[in-house]
């Protein structure tokens, strides 16, 4: 079996030990993104099956019309960036751990990592000090402070601790069901949408992306949070509501975000102007990217493609596809 992982853009994935998972298979690993889909197609003809980096290369219905030879897409989590049905239509097993069990403390320490680096200014004080000033602002300190989270999950629950650390008040919001379970577990919760989005110094989104949360966060709830309040989005830029974070910006409600996912990604281009905004702190997409979480992830991909490759596959998303 031919096997293609893409977009591994620092060769990362061949020296951690799960790689030897892989051991006498045929794997080539591509370490640049292509973004057009024919040169994509052509690069993957040869392959039987393809292994992703999370969302970093989508796979449309274009491209697996001009990929016969593909038997298998393996990758972890949620799958927003994959066209299922064109999958089974072409008779392609898409194989992904929905990790269920351990949260991912990477993702929950950088949501941490970005409002520590919002509310002191680290980047426009580190930025001020390089060009030969001093002191460019005053900061905020988070003790006494409220945190709101919104999605009652593992990553948010990581960070609901970190807060309590600091000293913050956490209120909550989620899903009905999501509600329902915060307060059986003692949970503040805001006493409305509206109330949970205007009263926290700090709003911070952690919900999975799927059809019924695209656009999310909607105009409505970015203009009731404060001037002075911050909003933080780690988990994806499809949860807000299209061209809603922009314009919240710059009618300053809130205030500042610090946001590690974008719309268009990977932004390669100069002046973005979310990512330029002087009201953002922001990142490249990095909430994931440390070799611990990359080898708790890999490791359960490439548990999918040897399962595969033995017969006997795993965590199938459309099972109808495999014969045996």
């Amino acid at each position: 079996m031919k096997i293609a992982i893409l977009d591994d853009w620092f060769d990362t994935l061949r020296g951690l030990p799960c790689f030897t998972k892989l051991k006498g298979l045929d794997v080539t690993v591509f370490t640049d993104h292509e973004p057009n889909v024919d040169a994509l197609a052509k690069r993957l003809q040869p392959f039987d099956a393809v292994v992703l980096f999370r969302e970093r290369t989508a796979i449309t219905s274009e491209l697996l019309d001009q990929l016969p030879n593909l038997k298998l897409i393996s990758q972890r989590s949620v799958y927003p960036h994959v066209d299922v049905d064109a999958c089974t239509r072409n008779g392609v097993l898409l194989c992904s751990n929905m990790h269920k069990g351990t949260p991912s403390f990477a993702a929950a320490e950088h949501t941490w990592a970005l409002i520590m680096a919002a509310t002191r200014q680290i980047p426009q004080q580190m930025a001020s000090m390089q060009a030969g000033n001093w002191q460019m602002g005053v900061g905020k300190t988070l003790q006494g402070r409220t945190l709101g989270l919104y999605g009652y999950g593992r990553i948010a629950k990581a960070v609901e601790g970190y807060a309590k650390a600091f000293g913050m008040d956490v209120i909550w919001w989620s899903s009905a069901e999501g509600r329902e379970r915060a307060a059986a577990d003692g949970k503040t919760l805001a006493t409305s949408r509206e109330a949970f989005f205007a009263a926290p110094d700090v709003v911070s989104v952690h919900v999975r992306l799927k059809p019924s949360t695209k656009g999310l966060i909607t105009r409505v709830d970015l203009a009731a949070m404060r001037p002075d309040a911050l909003f933080v989005n780690t988990s994806r830029a499809g949860l807000i509501e299209q061209g809603a974070m922009l314009a919240a910006l710059n009618a300053g409600r809130p205030g500042h975000a610090a946001l590690d996912v974008f719309d268009q990604e990977p932004i390669t281009w100069k002046e973005d102007p979310l990512a330029t905004h002087p009201n953002v702190t922001c990142t490249p997409h990095i909430g994931f990217v440390t070799e611990d979480e990359f080898e708790l992830q890999f490791s359960d991909i490439f548990d999918q493609v040897v399962a595969f490759n033995a017969g006997k596959p795993i965590h199938m998303i459309n099972p109808d596809v495999f014969s045996g």
